[in-house]
This record gives C-alpha cells, structure tokens and sequence, in this order.
C-alpha cells in the first residue's frame, strides 16, 4: 500500500509543479520514492473500513431489511406482517413451551398469588407448527403490548379487569374461551386432544392465520405504528458495550429470584456469544421446538407503580408513566435509567442518566417489569449485589 500512496502522491506533486510552470522536468522526475516516506498523505478511511460499513448497511440478500423489534436483518414480509402477543404461563409443569424462539421481546410481570406470568411478541410465526401453550392475560399485558401493534392470543382473563381494554376498537385480539371478552376464531386446540385443563392449549401460525382472516384483522401495521425501530439500536458492528459510561457496573449473573420468587428467573452471560442465557427454577428455559435456550441481547429491569386490586389479589401495574426508573443490562454490564410512555401506541422509551436514550445492541430483548422501590417483591441480585433502591 505505501509503494502505491508514494506513487499516486508523486503524481500529484508532479501536476503540482508542472501547472506551477516549473522549467526543469528533471526536478518532478528526479523526485525519489524514498525522499516521500516522511511526507504524510491525507487520511482516509481504509479499504477494510469501508466495505465493513458497506456490509453493515447492505441486507445479506435482496428484499431483507433491519427488524423494527431486534435489527436484525429479516424478510420485508416479516416487519409488514403484524406479530402476535402471546400469554405464555410460567408454571414448573408447562415447560417446556413452544416458539420461544421466535420470540424478538419477552416480558415477565408478577401477577396474583405471588406467580408471574410471560408474554412473547412473536415475529414470524406463521410457519411455527405449535405455539403455546396459551394462558389468560392481565390488562397491564395489554397496555405492554398494544406499542408493538400486535394481535393479542391469549386464553381468558378476569373480565372485570380487561373486557374493557380488550372489547376497544382499536385492538385486536384471539381469545381461546370466547364470549364478551372477544370470540376464539376456532384458532386454539388441545394437547392431548380433548384435555380441558390448565398448560394443555396451543395454537400454531396455520390456525392463528384463519382466525386473521376470518375475525377480519388487518395484517399490516396500522397507521397509529410508527413503521421504524422500536428500540434505538447501535450498529451490528459497533456494539455497545457500556464502556463509555462511568458508573456502569459489571453484570454477568442476574438474579430476579427477590422479584419473582416462584420462578426464580436468572441469565447468565455468555461472553462469547455476547448474550445472556435465561433460566427457570434453576434450569435452561428452552424452546420446545428448536431445544434451544433462551438468548437476549438486551435486558431492562422496569420499575412500575402497582397496587392490589381486590381480596382475590389481582394487580395493577402502571404502565403509562415519565417518574420511574430501572437498569439497562448488555454486554456484561449495568446501567442506571428512566423511562417514559404517555399513550398507547408510543414505543416506552428509555433514557441513561444524562438523559439521553440509550442504545440497544442487535438481538432479542427480555423485560422484567417490576415493583417500584419498597414494593413486596422488587429486589434482584447483579454478580452478588442486591439492588432494592
């Protein structure tokens, strides 16, 4: 490369001289290679440089753009294509459970009697051959789901609580025991077939497809969808690794036992994969499809406003807010946020301490969405620290 700069620049210095009217031509090319090694060409960026920032920014193949929900290169269809909510129970006896890796964002929220619960926004799903199984929902699910413009599959729920939110207009949903809370579409079965209990009800991307078409559901993202990523993400190739960030602490082990003391979710980074690794009870939650384990990139811990419903215990959490905070976990390490929602249909958005929103790196995201401070159950555990304030 030095030979080839020297070249290019005596050629320069040479055009120079001549349009300078320089009389002795012997005096351009006289000019030694070895007397141009101290002169100092304009930099630029390199070969290498730019194809890496060519690459970052063509799709591997044509008709593949960035995922609103990951960044991560997908078929156009898919981010055209609305996805689906889907309740997912978190009881020991229903794992495994079924297109979790179709998963792009995982919540778990606390719900009555001290259990939690999981919901999953699945993106390209209508090719999984079974999904589930399917649990009720709760109307603080909802209100996390609707800023993913997505239908809602779901079994149930206390009506009192969610027949209004579900019942609206502008949201869609199946639901697997039909009546005032909004019809099945024929779109849930049984395993084994003719079970009527609890972790035995399953859909798959066939059955939810027809219940689309016939429950007349729009497809494509409405109009009140932004249409651009839901998260702000770095570049695939200039990760972010909180390095840039005074205060941030090492985060390697998660514990949300203190949050979620049934299930007792943990992740545990895998340095060489760069993500983190999800359990339950002390074991892998894996997809019952693929046999793999869960993965997320990007981990936020969202402190929210609740309180006790009623003497059955229902909760409510709070998830429209601008007061309350949390942590951003990613590439082994931790840091202090806020965030905010004011409506529906706006992404909640998160932001670091110099109010300035963060960064999510390419993947999947799991969000814990947890008591605010002082709450029952709002203390979890990073690499043997507890954090309860």
């Amino acid at each position: 490369m030095k030979k080839v700069e020297a070249f290019l620049l005596v050629g320069l210095i040479a055009s120079m001289l001549i349009g300078c009217g320089a009389k002795n031509d012997d005096a351009v090319i006289g000019i030694s290679v070895e007397k141009l090694e101290d002169v100092q060409p304009v930099e630029a960026a390199s070969v290498e440089e730019t194809e890496e920032e060519t690459d970052e920014d063509a799709p591997p193949k044509e008709g593949m753009v960035r995922s609103y929900f990951t960044n991560e290169w997908v078929d156009e269809a898919i981010n055209e294509n609305r996805p689906l909510a889907v309740m997912y129970p978190i009881n020991k006896e229903a794992q495994p459970q079924y297109g979790l890796s179709n998963v792009a964002v995982f919540y778990e929220i606390m719900e009555e009697g001290s259990m939690s619960r999981q919901m999953g926004i699945l993106e390209d799903w209508e090719d999984l051959e079974q999904i589930g199984n399917i649990r009720s929902i709760r109307d603080y699910f909802i209100y996390a789901a609707l800023e993913y413009d997505p239908v809602i599959v779901h079994f149930g729920g206390p009506e009192l609580y969610v027949k209004s939110v579900l019942t609206r207009d502008d949201v869609d949903n199946v639901n697997g025991v039909g009546g005032v809370m909004g019809p099945d579409y024929g779109a849930f079965f049984r395993i084994p077939k003719g079970s009527a209990s609890e972790h035995t009800a399953f859909t798959d991307g066939e059955h939810i497809s027809k219940a689309i078409d016939k429950a007349k559901f729009s497809r494509e993202h409405r109009d009140k969808f932004e249409g651009e990523s839901h998260f702000k993400f770095t570049s695939a190739v200039k990760p972010n690794t909180l390095e840039d960030y005074s205060d941030a602490v090492e985060a390697t082990e998660i514990d949300m036992k203190g949050c979620f003391p049934v299930t007792k979710s943990a992740l545990k980074y895998d340095e060489d994969k760069g993500v983190y690794l999800k359990s339950l009870y002390g074991s892998a939650q894996k997809d019952a499809i693929t046999g793999e384990q869960l993965a997320f990139s990007n981990i936020i811990i969202q402190r929210t406003y609740h309180e006790v419903r009623d003497d059955n215990g229902y909760l409510a959490y709070q998830m429209h807010d601008t007061t309350q905070d949390g942590y951003f976990i990613t590439k082994g390490k931790m840091i202090h946020i806020t965030w905010k929602k004011t409506d529906d249909y706006s992404p909640t958005t998160y932001y670091d301490d110099n109010g300035d929103e963060i960064t999510l790196n390419t993947g999947k995201t799991m969000i814990f969405v947890v008591q605010e401070k002082g709450g029952s159950f709002s203390k979890f555990t990073v690499n043997g620290e507890t954090y309860a304030d």
